[in-house]
Formats: structure tokens, sequence, C-alpha cells
């Protein structure tokens, strides 16, 4: 009764704050983030009254499981954008942008947090400078998806944002693996080459691989069915399945083995996006029956913020810089290798500022490296922090960029309960 007495009050408040959200023009991210710290412990949740909200972390952490699912379905459809079809259009362009931009933004993320790292070591821990620069990497493909979608954005800017934003999510993936290796040796303190580097290297391999059979194993079962009901279930099934198979851990003569269950499921929807022929049709079906999924998981990320190191003025310090060289990463990463391809002017001046939202799969990330204790909580609450701050101008930014590209044809958003072409 308890569980689902918290998982019908963060559906209720995620759903109503949206509708408000809706009203001052917000994404519907940053309303189920609100929401979630509007029931969290420093809140509702502080009346103490069960069923209200939660009343401490400990009642949030019980619900990781809708995270881990949550967060598998998000790399799904991350895949998804992988189209050979698609690529082979984009081509030489996307590719090396995707890169180097996600690469830089690391860096320069990583060079500001390190040197801030020297400043105050006890308020930010060297490894968790390493992770927060992987962590900016990654960009919200919903939120920008969304404002593309909203205002059927077309022109040369729209056209290679989609497949960069789904790149730059999968090159981010890969960074975070790496970094999170690092800063894992850092702390266990058995810094050693196969800590450092043929650990992580094979976590991202093995993910890989592991992706890559399971995509094959899915598109073979998913053959025997011809109903869509019955192949979303069976999309649903893989989807569970790869998330619990990402799970295991082994060592191999004295190696440690373990998956990301963002780059497994990742690779599962590349493979099936490129081997079935209505992948399209399929993900628009799972697309619908994983929203009321995807709100929990952002209303249980916003509840675990724990506002209290925010009454910290050198964590907020932290959090500011972390933003700002991340948007300064991004804009120049993107602007001088839109530049080196030779992409258009519109693309070089406007690029950049459409790659700022940042949700997902970043919260993915930071609940991924609350596995390294106190420190992975200070690298969850900062991207927390930072998530917030981007939804609220991140989609703003994103639309007044493809407007002064010119590629944005406003249109008014349709209601389900009209039957006609009314807008709302």
């Amino acid at each position: 009764m308890q569980i689902l007495m918290w998982l019908s009050v963060s559906l209720f408040a995620g759903l109503m704050l949206s509708r408000l959200a809706k009203l001052v023009k917000l994404p519907a991210v940053t309303a189920y983030l609100v929401a979630g710290i509007f029931i969290g412990p420093y809140f509702l949740g502080a009346l103490g009254v069960e069923g209200l909200g939660f009343t401490n972390f400990a009642e949030i952490k019980s619900l990781d499981l809708i995270s881990d699912v949550a967060l598998g379905f998000i790399a799904f459809s991350i895949g998804n954008e992988f189209r050979l079809s698609q690529l082979k259009k984009i081509g030489r362009q996307a590719t090396v942008i995707g890169i180097i931009q996600a690469v830089f933004t690391t860096v320069l993320v990583d060079a500001a947090l390190i040197g801030l790292h020297f400043i105050i070591p006890d308020k930010l821990p060297l490894p968790a400078a390493v992770i927060l620069g992987a962590v900016a990497a990654a960009t919200a493909p919903a939120a920008t998806l969304m404002v593309v979608r909203q205002y059927k954005a077309k022109g040369p800017l729209t056209d290679i944002l989609l497949p960069i934003v789904a790149l730059d999510d999968a090159v981010g993936l890969v960074l975070f693996a790496v970094s999170f290796g690092v800063a894992n040796s850092m702390i266990s303190g058995n810094v050693d080459m196969i800590s450092l580097l043929l650990e992580p290297a094979l976590e991202v391999v093995m993910s890989l691989l592991l992706g890559f059979i399971m995509g094959l194993l899915f598109s073979f079962f998913e053959r025997f069915f011809h109903s869509r009901s019955k192949r979303l279930s069976m999309s649903v099934t893989f989807v569970l399945l790869t998330v619990a198979f990402s799970m295991l851990e082994f060592d191999i003569l004295g190696v440690h083995i373990a998956f990301s269950s963002l780059l497994v499921c990742m690779m599962l929807g590349t493979v099936f996006c490129n081997i079935c022929d209505f992948s399209e049709e399929l993900m628009d079906r799972i697309d619908r029956w994983t929203a009321p999924l995807f709100i929990l998981f952002f209303v249980i990320s916003g509840a675990e913020l724990q506002l209290s190191l925010f009454r910290d003025p050198v964590i907020v310090l932290i959090g500011a810089v972390y933003i700002i060289s991340r948007c300064a990463g991004k804009y120049l990463g993107a602007f001088t290798s839109s530049k080196f391809v030779g992409c258009n002017k519109n693309i070089v001046k406007y690029l950049g500022i459409t790659l700022f939202p940042q949700a997902g799969v970043a919260l993915g990330m930071a609940i991924k490296a609350e596995e390294l204790g106190e420190l992975g909580t200070v690298v969850a609450n900062i991207t927390l922090f930072s998530v917030l701050i981007y939804e609220l101008i991140g989609p703003f930014l994103t639309k007044t960029a493809l407007l002064k590209a010119g590629e944005i044809e406003p249109e008014g958003a349709t209601s389900a309960r009209i039957s006609d072409s009314k807008t709302v």
C-alpha cells in the first residue's frame, strides 16, 4: 500500500505541476523535478504524514527499480536515433561535430572543476570533478526534440541538430564509463593500469557487445508476432531483460567486469532500429507506454535532491562553475568544429546554443555516480541543480536559436479533448 501511495502521489504531483508549467510556458521536465522537490523530505515529506510525500531518503531509495527501468528505456530511445539511412545523409559533419564538442566540453569542465578542486579540496573531491566533466557532455534529447516538433522547425540547423543530440549522448555515455572507472580507482586507492584503463575499456566494449547480442535476439523473436500489442510487449520484455543483464558483475582473473545499462540499452535500440523495418512505428507506441514511467523517473529524481547541500555557498559556487563552463564548452566546441567542417553560418552561430538543455541521460549518470558514496551524492546534487537551471532556460534558448536561424514556423498545441484542429 505504501509503495502504491508513493507512486500515485508522484504521478499526480508531476501531472498537476506540468499543467501549471504549461500555463507559464515551461517544459514538463522542469515541472516533474519541481514536483519531486515539493513532495520530498524537505517540503510535504517534512510534515511526517504517511502517503502525502516522502518522509525520508530511504523511502525514495526503495523506488530505485523505477529509475533503473526508466533509464533503460531512455537509452533505448537514444539508440533508435542511430539509423544508417539518416547517418548516411548527415555524413561526416554531424559525426565530427558530435564527437568534438562533447569531448571539448568534458575537457573544459574537467579543467575548470579540477582547478576549483585545488582551491577547495574539502568541498570538491578530485573524483567528483572528473565525473562531472563526463556528465557535462550529455544533452537532453527530449527537451530538444520537444522544441523542434512543437514549432515544426525545418532547415539545415534542425537537420544536423537531431543526430548530433543522439550522438552527443552516446559519446557522453562512453566518456562517463571511462571517467567513472578512473574516479573509482582514485577512491579505492588502487591506481593501476587495470583499474584505470582496462576495466573502463572492458565495460564499454562488453556493454556494446551485450547490447548488440540482445538487439539481434530482439529482432529475431519479434518476427514471430504480427499484432502491434504483442510486438510492443516483446519490446518491453527485451528492454527489461537487457536492463537486468546489465546489472551483472563478476571477476575474471582479477579483472572486474561490469556493464553500463545506458550503453547496453542504447546498442539494443541501435541494432533493432536498423534491422526492424517498422521500428519507427513501434517506437511511437513505446513512447506513449513509457510516458508515466518517465514522469515517475523525473519526480523521483527531484525528490532525491538534497537541498541541505545548497545551504553551503561553496556548493552553489561549484554548481555555477559547472553550468558556466559547460555552456562555454558546448558553444565553443560546436562553433569550432562546425566551422572546421564547413557548415553554413547559421549552424556555426547557433548550434552550440541548442545543445545547452540537459536532463534524462545526465540524471542517469548522476544516479550511477551515487554508487561511489558521499562524493557521488555531491555529483548527483550538482547535476540535479544544474538540470533545473538548464530546463528552465534551455528549451527557450533552443527556440530562440532556431528562430534566429529562420527555421521555426510557430504553431499552437492541440488538445486530445478536441476532435478538430483547434489550438489551445
